[in-house]
């Protein structure tokens, strides 16, 4: 009965179509909410997992570094091996990082940070949009790969040659006064893009030898390891562990306290947005509570002719929380299934385009979780019967005579 007052209820003579539009109405509002809700926790989630995975991909999940930054970490191929033998670590990497300026011409010069490394992350090899990220040396100059944005700037593209100049104070040069510049030249192998401005626009990377010679690092010290875990839900205690494994000045920063900022602006939408656009589906849930009403008034004569031929009051109850309840699942599905459509037309087209200097991303991402499909519609569902509670407790108390009477 439920199911033929959803699919084919009428009205009185004089407005039959009304109480089916209305019904058309519950049913667009609940899936409208849906869609949206589920939506916004696709793009959250998206842009949650991108900026995550971006600034892990750059660097790792763990920083260890020294706090006397000058000197760096001394004895360096000892601490790797310690730290490469430590449970849950995966890679240590030695890194050899520090500022430097970056010559291409007279009017294009810049401050980069030069990080060299053995190896880089296979993140920013899939990020290459010119060239490649080969970092040994070629026969006339070493290999230096730069960010889209810097590379813009002083407008280098792939065979480019440059040239850096290091100020940084080597254990031979303890006097500011004589301090001499260091100067390498490069040749631009490859250019990469991760829209994140405070990445493409500083770090530059060559093989760590060239750093090295470049920087005056000497062999047995680096400015850090970037250390990745097996587990990022264990990423905190390997860290404290690290931190009391060796002694002071050496120090473990973890990938979420480097970028705080970051992630405290994704944590930020991933709160605010779903709770406001969850009032959505709330207002859409209880918006049964009227159309259900209007129902029971277009339909108090009925009522009453079933009440009299013997059925109960609960009988009446139950069916018209089964009736909200069929609204809550006719618009859920028809709001999960936008919204699937809808996310995965933008995953495949990119339609929703957005400015990398304020999102760090070219397009809005997507993510979709099954466990926010479940929960959303579960939580839609049962907030539609609960609305329905109202209605179906004033159809149970309608009185047999009084009704058939009704006009």
């Amino acid at each position: 009965m439920a199911f033929r007052y959803l699919t084919g209820a009428e009205g009185r003579a004089e407005g039959q179509s009304f109480l089916r539009f209305i019904t058309y109405v519950a049913i667009g509002g609940v899936a409208l909410g849906v869609g949206a809700l589920l939506l916004a926790l696709m793009i959250v989630r998206g842009f949650s997992q991108e900026i995550e995975s971006k600034i892990i991909g750059f660097g790792a999940h763990i920083q260890v570094h020294s706090f006397l930054q000058e000197e760096g970490l001394e004895a360096a191929p000892d601490k790797q091996q310690r730290l490469r033998a430590m449970e849950g670590v995966q890679r240590a990497a030695p890194v050899v990082e520090d500022f430097a300026l970056l010559r291409r011409s007279s009017a294009a010069i810049d401050g980069v940070i030069v990080l060299g490394t053995d190896a880089l992350p296979p993140y920013l090899e899939g990020r290459t949009v010119a060239g490649s990220f080969q970092l040994a040396a070629g026969p006339e100059h070493p290999s230096l790969v730069v960010g889209q944005s810097l590379a813009d700037r002083l407008d280098l593209t792939v065979g480019s040659t440059v040239t850096a100049f290091s100020l940084r104070r080597s254990s031979q040069q303890q006097d500011l006064q004589i301090r001499r510049p260091r100067v390498e030249q490069f040749r631009v192998a490859g250019i990469y893009e991760t829209s994140l401005t405070l990445l493409d626009d500083v770090y530059v990377f060559t093989d760590i030898g060239t750093a090295r010679s470049l920087l005056g690092v000497p062999e047995t010290s680096v400015s850090h390891f970037d250390v990745t875990v097996d587990d990022t839900a264990r990423i905190d205690s390997i860290a404290a562990r690290i931190e009391s494994t060796f002694e002071f000045p050496v120090a473990a920063r973890t990938i979420f306290e480097q970028f705080a900022g970051l992630f405290a602006w994704v944590n930020l939408q991933e709160g605010i947005v779903p709770l406001v656009i969850g009032v959505i589906v709330i207002v859409a849930a209880f918006n049964i509570v009227g159309t259900l009403l209007m129902m029971i008034l277009e339909k108090t004569r009925e009522i009453g002719v079933l009440m009299s031929l013997g059925a109960s009051s609960q009988l009446v109850r139950r069916m018209f929380l089964a009736l909200g309840t069929l609204i809550g699942i006719v618009g859920t599905a028809l709001g999960a299934g936008l919204a699937f459509a809808l996310g995965r037309i933008q995953q495949t087209f990119h339609l929703i385009p957005l400015p990398a200097e304020a999102y760090y991303m070219k397009t809005a991402p997507i993510e979709l979780n099954p466990g926010d499909f479940v929960l959303v519609c579960a939580v839609s569902i049962l907030l539609c019967a609960l609305a329905a509670y109202i209605p179906a407790r004033v159809a149970a108390r309608i009185e047999p005579v009084r009704s058939i009477r009704f006009q």
